[in-house]
């Protein structure tokens, strides 16, 4: 399930981003995403491909990955984050919701630490 009024569109030096295209309220989940679940040995081949900044970290110990369907893969990341992302490792899904209510034409986030709030450095800031 994917809101009808989210928008992919360039996102400046950022590649693509997902945009909303009318206004949204706060706590909206926006996005319900299936995911394909790649073993520990798939991810380390993934790993070393363009797929690595595309792919999410999975399972309760994080060694396992994957790869989200939908626009998922292509929200940014912002440590003061809009939406929020929930993994059902049961259901192989990945939920994104609204943290605050959302401005039309505004680009939506997620934090790539897994919590909207977390200021933890992100792997390409640590570069």
């Amino acid at each position: 399930m994917i809101l009808p009024i989210l928008i992919v569109a360039p996102s400046g030096k950022r590649g693509r981003g997902v945009f909303a295209g009318e206004k949204i309220a706060a706590k909206t989940v926006i996005e319900i995403s299936p995911v394909l679940v790649l073993s520990t040995k798939d991810r380390k081949e993934v790993e070393k491909t363009k797929l690595f900044d595309y792919i999410f970290e999975w399972g309760p110990d994080g060694k396992q990955a994957c790869i989200a369907l939908g626009y998922l893969s292509l929200y940014n990341h912002a440590y003061d984050a809009n939406c929020e992302y929930e993994m059902d490792f049961e259901h192989h899904l990945m939920t994104i919701t609204t943290v605050r209510s959302i401005k039309k034409g505004e680009e939506l986030f997620i934090n790539y630490n897994a919590s909207s709030d977390d200021a933890s450095p992100v792997w390409f800031d640590a570069i």
